[in-house]
């Protein structure tokens, strides 16, 4: 979990950050800022979960930041911090969805104890996130087999066999998709792709890759054939991204590869 403590008083701040042993309650790693415009930085570079956050700041204050936090859609757990017991101030943070504040000066025993119950809260909400995620691609594995015809049922083998015909049928296509070769198999993509993994050892996207670079190598290997017209012939536009991913497999370049074994052909 990755907190963040916002609050203008810097030496406050620092020693928040240095003296609480946060991992004690459940916080990997602390990030400060000291003003909202450090903080909504702070924010767009990395995930935060939690926000420590002062309310009375020059500027815009801490009920702004949450503002803008929910306005953004970020899952983020919020916890004031303030020297005012006024009731305005909590009646706000509870509109704005916190559920909690916290009266300063504090204990640090005071202040680990809130932010572990968000820890904890925010730990709940994962596990339901991950179980609510796998009851749906549960579900959607089941649906997909129930509403293939009778005719069409097979087994996984046979899928995966079908999937690679379909895909090698279109493999010089630019956009090439799971969910574009599931739909064509029947079958939705997340049990698709995990049967094609144990039977062939990788995802789909990955034998995508790896099927077109070495159709790639095989056009390099004719004396008369241009790298960037290749890139093309096999769906990559973005010859420097083509020629990244191909060094990838081969350990060297489009053009290198030709050289070498456009000669010996």
């Amino acid at each position: 979990m990755r907190l963040l403590i916002v609050n203008d008083a810097i030496p406050v701040t620092e020693s928040m950050k240095e003296d609480i042993e946060w991992k004690r309650y459940g916080i990997d790693d602390v990030l400060t800022a000291y003003n909202v415009d450090e903080a909504k930085a702070a924010i767009g570079k990395q995930r935060i979960d939690v926000l420590l956050c002062d309310i009375e700041m020059p500027g815009q204050n801490g009920l702004e930041l949450i503002r803008w936090i929910r306005k953004s859609q970020l899952d983020i757990e919020c916890i004031l911090l303030t020297c005012h017991a006024d009731f305005s101030y909590a009646r706000d943070a509870v509109a704005l969805g916190c559920q909690d504040y916290l009266l300063i000066p504090a204990s640090y025993e005071d202040i680990g104890a809130v932010v572990q119950k968000v820890v904890s809260r925010c730990l709940e909400k994962d596990e339901h996130r991950q179980l609510m995620e796998y009851g749906k691609n549960w579900l959607h594995d089941q649906q997909a087999i129930v509403s293939a015809p009778a005719e069409s049922m097979r087994s996984p083998k046979e899928s995966v066999e079908e999937c690679v015909s379909y895909l090698m049928q279109y493999l010089t296509r630019e956009e090439l998709s799971v969910q574009e070769i599931a739909a064509h198999c029947c079958l939705s993509p997340i049990y698709l792709n995990r049967i094609f993994k144990k039977e062939k050892g990788i995802s789909i996207s990955q034998y995508i890759i790896r099927e077109k670079m070495a159709l790639a190598a095989r056009l390099l290997e004719h004396p008369a054939s241009q790298a960037s017209v290749v890139a093309n012939q096999v769906g990559y536009p973005n010859y420097s991204y083509f020629s990244a991913t191909f060094k990838k497999y081969y350990g060297c370049t489009p053009s290198q590869y030709r050289e070498q074994f456009g000669k010996q052909g």
